[in-house]
C-alpha cells in the first residue's frame, strides 16, 4: 500500500534525546553521516508507508521528554524512542513510559552492547515492547514496522 491509499492508523510520537540533534557531526564512526532531519524522513516515510502520521520530537531535557510521553496519552498509538544516553540513567523515563501504557519500541543507532559497559543496560527496555539496537537510522524504520504489526 502506498501512503496514499493506506487508512490512517494514528500517530506515532517519534522522541529523540540527548546530543541526537547532532547527528551527522557527531561521532560519525559510531552514529554514521545521517542527520535528525534525515531519521525523521526515513521514520516518516516508513511510517506513511503503512497507515501512521509521524509528531517528531528531539530534547537535550529529560522533563521535556516526559512531558511529551504523558502527553501521548490519548494523542500516539505508539512511541518510538532514542533516548540516548537516558536510557541508561533514568528511571523517570521509564517510569513515564510504563505510566502511559502505549505501545513503545526503543532505538539506539548504533550497537551499545559493543560498546563502553555502562551503556549495556537499559532502564527502558522491560517497559518496551520492543528494542533495535546497532541498525544505523534503518533501526527506526523497524520500529515502525514492529508497531505496524503490534497495533495491527
Amino acid at each position: 500500500m502506498t501512503s496514499s491509499t493506506a487508512p490512517h492508523r494514528g500517530t506515532l510520537l517519534v522522541l529523540n534525546g540527548p546530543n541526537l540533534n547532532l547527528l551527522g557531526t557527531r561521532e560519525p564512526g559510531i552514529y554514521g553521516s545521517a542527520t535528525l532531519s534525515d531519521v525523521e524522513q526515513v521514520t516518516t516515510a516508513a511510517a506513511e508507508a503503512v497507515g501512521f502520521s509521524i509528531t517528531c520530537l528531539q530534547s537535550n531535557h529529560e522533563g521535556v521528554l516526559i512531558d511529551a510521553i504523558h502527553a501521548a496519552r490519548g494523542t500516539a498509538v505508539g512511541i518510538i524512542i532514542n533516548a540516548g544516553a537516558y536510557t541508561h540513567t533514568s528511571v523517570a523515563l521509564r517510569d513515564a513510559i510504563a505510566s502511559v501504557e502505549i505501545p513503545t519500541v526503543e532505538v539506539h543507532i548504533s550497537n551499545v552492547h559493543k560498546r563502553e559497559e555502562f551503556r549495556h543496560h537499559s532502564y527502558l527496555s522491560p517497559v518496551c515492547s520492543a528494542v533495535i539496537v546497532g541498525a544505523g537510522v534503518h533501526g527506526y524504520a523497524l520500529a515502525v514496522s514492529a508497531l505496524a504489526n503490534s497495533l495491527a
